[in-house]
């Protein structure tokens, strides 16, 4: 059975500050930093093949992290999984967007990328990792609003009310073609010990 653990990448200074990524390339900030150690420590309990990363700083400082307590794990960089492409709205809070272009900003043409782009390369990722990784639990290190579009994609009965959370652990397994959610969101190593 192949099983994926999709991976939010650990906080940054402008997830603290509440502003749009998307493409930015952004570093974790201190705290996600300590983040990633604790879920590093929780993965390394369990058993996992390969890592897969974005290739945007946030997200491969966070799997370095997982591969330092791993250290037999390969790791591998893929663009198909940045962020969602933000435009114009990328670096900026939602204040900004309001005073900026008016509550409704998320109607506008403002760069956003198609959500059928983020579909297409999530899905050609997802089918070429589960093919050549069959029967093997693969780590995939990605970021908040990937992962949603991700998940509503193969598990559209799974309930996302909640939005990923840094650092959170997101298993898929996949049993006679269909995906399933077996655990969503889950940060208990975060809450073993507060993070200050």
């Amino acid at each position: 059975m192949t099983k994926i653990g999709l991976i939010r990448h650990g906080i940054t200074s402008w997830n603290k500050e509440g502003r749009a990524q998307g493409s930015s390339d952004i570093p974790l900030h201190e705290e996600g930093l300590a983040e990633a150690k604790l879920l590093a420590e929780r993965l390394s309990a369990e058993k996992w093949d390969v890592i897969y990363a974005s290739n945007l700083l946030r997200a491969r400082q966070t799997a370095e992290t997982i591969k330092e307590k791993i250290r037999t794990i390969p790791l591998q960089l893929d663009s198909r999984i940045r962020e969602v492409g933000g435009g114009l709205i990328e670096g900026t809070t939602e204040a900004e967007r309001l005073e900026k272009w008016g509550s409704g900003w998320r109607e506008m043409d403002l760069g956003f990328e198609p959500h059928n782009s983020v579909i297409d390369r999530g899905m050609e990722f997802i089918k070429e990792i589960s093919a050549k990784h069959a029967g093997e639990n693969v780590l995939v290190v990605s970021h908040g609003s990937f992962i949603r579009h991700l998940l509503r994609e193969l598990v559209p009965h799974a309930d996302l009310t909640h939005p990923p959370k840094n650092t959170s652990l997101t298993t898929l397994l996949i049993k006679e073609s269909q995906w399933d959610c077996e655990l969503y969101n889950c940060t208990n190593h975060l809450e073993k010990e507060q993070i200050k």
